[in-house]
């Protein structure tokens, strides 16, 4: 079975967000399961020389967008044992950062169609292409339309993977032929509200459509979760599924990671108290071993759940022993709240305004619970990181959290959730949490934490089911 995978970024070359970490890991583990998997991505300017100096250059073709044709270099590099074409054309991709530019519509385009194109020039014909998001959902449509006849291209099967559904790719749609080259009679497979949608056109060709994990594919069928595709992806729920993302268990481990100060097993987690202590003298908290701490790293917006915070953090502080550590920057109300908590409760509450990887590290040890109550959440992987240091998360249940985390209510969860997006019911399972951590049953929790399997091993394995399924 050969996949193309293919991205708009992926660690270790570059990345954004969760799709770049997906991008990096997921084919990582597909290889181990002796799947033939390649990794396709544009050539930006900003990754690293270290890395460029490693590629390869292959070859050169010209990629049709619309009625003219563009330079595309081909080169290849091998990172974890996966092979990634990197696609070059200076005009589209030497520039600051991966998105937000004027022609981001063209500029992914090219890529979606040269992604096709490349396919000969490689000599590696894929059984299935892999697409993700909005970058890469033209590639299913470029292929039903123009190439699933064309000799060299018979009988490939795609799939698209949404990572969020917020981000369609949404444009006028005067962009169809003169830049997108979307012919008349293929048009209603990619407009929709009267404008072109990306997303939607991937919705509509790719053979399987998933999303990154069980729940939040049955939440995008619903209006308060879907940005206006529900009425699509109904139509399409036949070949909608969900699997949950992983996490790269390697990088994140409490064994062998340098940047915490004292390192811990799931077999032997004394050591994690030494973090928690140390976390606390560099935040300026108290030094108290048996008041919990609650991690918070995240964007500090409203679409997070920090709004449920502001309306009961401070309540929190005066009824109940506990601390908070804050690392996240975001929207001016939000920053300024967190700054007001730090000024007044400066023993209790300790702020990093931005995002420090090594501080979040320190966090996700050094802390005893960590706090997500999301809007909603595709997948996730905060809390599993914190899982994986033996951090038990407080979620909301939605999307990858609620598959994710499971509260420790029943007796064997590993966790704290609550599922309204209320202020209180989040301050109920923080009180709860809280009332557990003093209980004698605390290190079986920890225990139970570190013992969860957050890795890639069980998603490859549930991806690789469902390309079989594709190929029967």
């Amino acid at each position: 079975m050969k996949i193309l995978y293919a991205a708009s970024e992926a660690l270790p070359f570059m990345a954004s967000g969760g799709l770049g970490d997906v991008a990096g890991s997921l084919p990582v583990a597909l290889r181990k399961r002796l799947i033939g998997c390649r990794v396709v991505m544009p050539l930006y300017d900003g990754i690293k020389q270290e890395y460029k100096d490693k590629m390869k250059f292959i070859t050169s073709i010209s990629v049709p967008v619309s009625w003219r044709r563009q330079y595309c270099g081909i080169f290849e590099a091998k990172s974890n044992g996966v092979i990634y074409y990197f696609l070059d054309n200076q005009y589209y991709f030497k520039r600051d950062g991966i998105y937000g530019h004027y022609d981001d519509a063209e500029r992914f385009a090219f890529f979606a169609r040269a992604v096709l194109e490349i396919i000969p020039a490689i000599d590696w014909k894929p059984d299935i292409i892999h697409c993700n998001d909005w970058q890469t959902a033209l590639t299913p449509l470029y292929y039903t339309c123009y190439y699933a006849n064309k000799i060299g291209y018979e009988n490939i099967k795609t799939v698209f993977t949404i990572h969020n559904i917020q981000y369609q790719g949404k444009y006028g749609n005067e962009l169809l032929n003169d830049v997108l080259g979307i012919s008349d009679e293929y048009s209603n497979l990619i407009l929709y509200d009267g404008l072109v949608n990306f997303m939607k056109a991937g919705i509509e060709c790719a053979n399987k459509v998933t999303t990154v994990s069980p729940t939040y594919s049955k939440e995008i069928l619903d209006p308060w979760f879907s940005h206006g595709l529900d009425p699509i992806l109904n139509q399409r729920s036949w070949k909608l599924c969900g699997i949950l993302n992983g996490i790269d268990t390697d990088g994140y481990n409490p064994e062998t990671d340098e940047n915490i100060w004292a390192n811990y097993s799931n077999e032997d987690f004394s050591q994690k108290a030494v973090n928690k202590a140390e976390l606390q003298k560099m935040t300026g908290l108290d030094v108290e071993p048996n008041t919990p701490l609650v991690g918070i790293v995240t964007r500090l917006v409203s679409h997070k759940g920090v709004d449920l915070m502001k309306e009961v953090f401070e309540k929190s502080l005066y009824e109940r022993n506990v601390q908070y550590v804050v690392l996240g920057s975001g929207e001016w109300e939000y920053e300024n709240f967190f700054r007001y908590l730090h000024d007044k409760y400066p023993n209790k509450v300790a702020l990093t305004i931005g995002f420090v990887p090594d501080m979040a590290r320190k966090i996700y040890a050094g802390a005893d619970l960590f706090l997500m109550p999301s809007k909603s959440e595709p997948c996730g992987l905060s809390q599993m990181v914190a899982l994986r240091y033996g951090t038990l998360p407080i979620v909301r249940e939605t999307g990858g959290l609620k598959d994710s985390v499971t509260d420790c209510g029943d007796g064997e969860g590993n966790g704290f959730t609550f599922k309204s997006y209320d202020a209180y019911d989040m301050l109920g399972a923080i009180y709860r949490a809280i009332e557990t951590y003093n209980s004698k049953d605390w290190s079986v929790l920890v225990k139970r934490a570190l013992d969860c399997d957050m890795s890639w091993g069980k998603s490859a394995n549930e991806y690789i089911k469902m390309y079989r399924s594709l190929l029967k």
